[in-house]
């Protein structure tokens, strides 16, 4: 039976750690997680089982393995030292059988994006950025629908464009919105974006190193490296919608305290067909998978067992390919989420109404 593995780790530390060692999670301060991740060896979370092709039947098997390194770990830690621990686990996987290797969260991040390690190992690699792309895009056109915005009309930012997944994202929404704000740290990656996408994009595009430029975008897409929250209440504005595909989370909490006329839903959040049980929790509804997960499964279900999304450069067609892959197999974008609850649509009718409120208060 085709197979493949899929490495995550703790984001948060005592709640991700909690879900598999509920006394070490309790006993260990957040401080002492990051410190003894270090001394960690891989760790076996759990075999996943059920995943059917909606397309062919074909079921395969898969194994979720935890890399220790916590995303502040990883980037205290000398590149290599960080490489060796995700090449360690991804030995794990080979010795398990597995056919693909999908890297998750910050594993997919640190250093080349994974070409590194897939040069280090047998089995082949993705990140499952590619599909990632698909489903941020398309969770954002879908939100826009649901709060009455037309994408066409509308100001778009994209937080992290001048990252893997950001720059792709920028591309596919600066072919449907009246504006789009580039927004990223470096100001010459910026430029040089802003560049490559003037011509043949129809929006107009502003490059800005600056949060509160996003109080002039209706809808905002957020996908940055960066270990902690940078979207705080003050930088938005009533109505508008965010969707976080960065974890760690890009919004802070206070977002969603502090604001009930803004929409924020999580990014990626796939339906994987068939009886799937992954035997572990994290953080999802039963039958359904981040993204990245899902350009995983998606590739096994396939046979496509190759190095597919990986280094810094993801390709439209790439996306395209993918998307149609997963849609083939019965993949689909799943309802929507925010702060891993389910979004109804009482309250998106609810954050309409008090995005009216506030706007009439202006």
């Amino acid at each position: 039976m085709d197979s493949f593995a899929f490495i995550i780790h703790p984001i948060d530390p005592k709640r991700d750690v909690s879900r598999k060692f509920p006394f070490l999670g309790r006993v260990l301060s957040e401080r002492q997680i990051d410190f003894f991740s270090t001394f960690f060896p891989p760790v076996y979370i759990s075999e996943i089982e059920g995943i059917t092709s909606a397309a062919t039947g074909k079921t395969i098997r898969g194994w979720f393995l935890a890399c220790p390194y916590t995303p502040k770990r990883m980037l205290e830690l000398p590149e290599r030292t960080v490489y060796r621990k995700i090449i360690q686990t991804g030995q794990m996987a080979e010795k398990l059988g597995a056919n693909l290797l999908g890297l998750g969260a910050f594993t997919s991040v640190v250093g080349d994006a994974g070409v590194t390690i897939a040069n280090a190992l047998e089995v082949p690699v993705t990140t499952g950025d590619s599909y990632t792309v698909a489903m941020a895009v398309q969770a954002i056109r879908e939100a826009a629908v649901a709060m009455n915005i037309k994408i066409q009309e509308a100001t778009v930012a994209v937080v992290g464009a001048t990252g893997a997944i950001g720059r792709v994202c920028a591309e596919l929404l600066a072919d449907e919105a009246a504006r789009v704000y580039l927004v990223a740290r470096d100001e010459k990656k910026l430029e040089g974006l802003r560049e490559r996408l003037t011509g043949h994009a129809r929006s107009e595009l502003i490059a800005s190193t600056r949060m509160d430029v996003l109080k002039e975008a209706q809808l905002i897409l957020t996908v940055t490296s960066a270990i902690h929250d940078i979207i705080r209440p003050e930088h938005l504005q009533a109505g508008s919608v965010v969707c976080d595909v960065a974890r760690p989370r890009d919004v802070s909490v206070m977002v969603a305290r502090a604001r009930d006329d803004i929409l924020v839903i999580d990014g990626g959040m796939v339906d994987v067909p068939g009886p799937v049980n992954f035997h572990f929790n994290f953080g999802f509804p039963e039958g359904k998978a981040y993204a990245c997960m899902a350009e995983t499964i998606a590739l096994a279900l396939e046979g496509r067992f190759e190095d597919y999304t990986i280094g810094k450069e993801i390709t439209l067609e790439r996306v395209k390919e993918i998307t149609a892959i997963a849609e083939k197999h019965g993949f689909k974008m799943s309802g929507f989420r925010s702060f891993e609850r389910e979004i109804t649509e009482e309250q998106i009718e609810l954050v309409r109404r008090n995005a009216r409120l506030s706007k009439r208060h202006l």
